[in-house]
């Protein structure tokens, strides 16, 4: 993780020294602050969760006041990755029950939710976010584009999170309620199974695309929506008969 871009420089600061400094390359402060518990604001990161799901874009409008006050878009607290952890766990938990898992069994499945569901997906997607968005989403340096107008990998992480919640509350809790309907053999258990994992990828992809979106110096942003085409596509094709949770779930736990 220490070979991370995450930071943007300092108002004024040469780009060449930006780049050839040490500072460029550290663990982001949400990371580094994972054990301060009694700085960490739960309140404003339950409300978060809360919005994420029900009105997404008034989450983003509070990054303009972050980078106001701290000169960074991304968050620096990380409540709402203990919220999600422990969300996870709870998930890990039910399925368990489900799956009649034993004591060890569950705690593999929580860290097997948490570090490669949630942490290791979330850093190769914010990689690959920061590197396309910076690439290929900039807008054309002008006058009045400021000097720090690059997209921090933190804030793409960031951007992750955030669009994990609702794809979480889709397949690893709803999904969990629906389990002895979604695995029968009929047409119409078809359907809810696979219209709800096209729920949960389509709530992800919309949420990466509000996340950049709020960022003022991006344009066609529009091209991050361009995977639901391929996902609606196989919606369709897979109404023909395949049912997707019949197939991922034995995969994934392993019966």
């Amino acid at each position: 993780m220490d070979v991370l871009p995450v930071t943007s420089p300092a108002p004024g600061m040469h780009h060449g020294m930006h780049r050839n400094s040490p500072t460029s390359f550290k663990l982001p402060p949400i990371f580094r602050r994972i054990h301060r518990f009694q700085q960490m604001d739960f309140e404003q990161a339950a409300w978060q969760l809360t919005y994420l799901c029900l009105a997404p874009k008034r989450v983003y409008r509070n990054v303009y006041f972050h980078k106001q006050t701290k000169n960074t878009w991304a968050r620096d607290d990380p409540a709402i990755l203990i919220l999600i952890g422990a969300c996870l766990c709870v998930s890990a938990v039910a399925w368990s029950v489900v799956y009649s898992y034993s004591i060890r069994q569950i705690i593999m499945l929580a860290f097997l939710m948490i570090l490669r569901d949630f942490l290791l997906v979330g850093i190769f997607n914010a990689t690959l976010l920061w590197f396309f968005s910076n690439r290929v989403l900039l807008s054309p340096p002008s006058h009045s584009t400021p000097g720090d107008a690059r997209v921090e990998w933190a804030y793409a992480f960031d951007v992750h999170t955030n669009a994990f919640f609702p794809f979480y509350l889709s397949l690893y809790l709803a999904q969990l309620f629906l389990v002895s309907i979604i695995l029968k053999n009929n047409w119409v258990c078809l359907f809810i199974s696979n219209t709800l994992y096209l729920a949960g990828f389509a709530q992800y992809i919309y949420g990466v695309y509000l996340g950049l979106n709020a960022l003022p110096f991006l344009v066609r942003t529009e091209l991050l929506l361009a995977p639901l085409l391929p996902l609606l596509t196989g919606y369709i094709v897979s109404l023909l008969g395949f049912n997707v949770a019949q197939h991922v779930l034995p995969l994934y736990f392993g019966s």
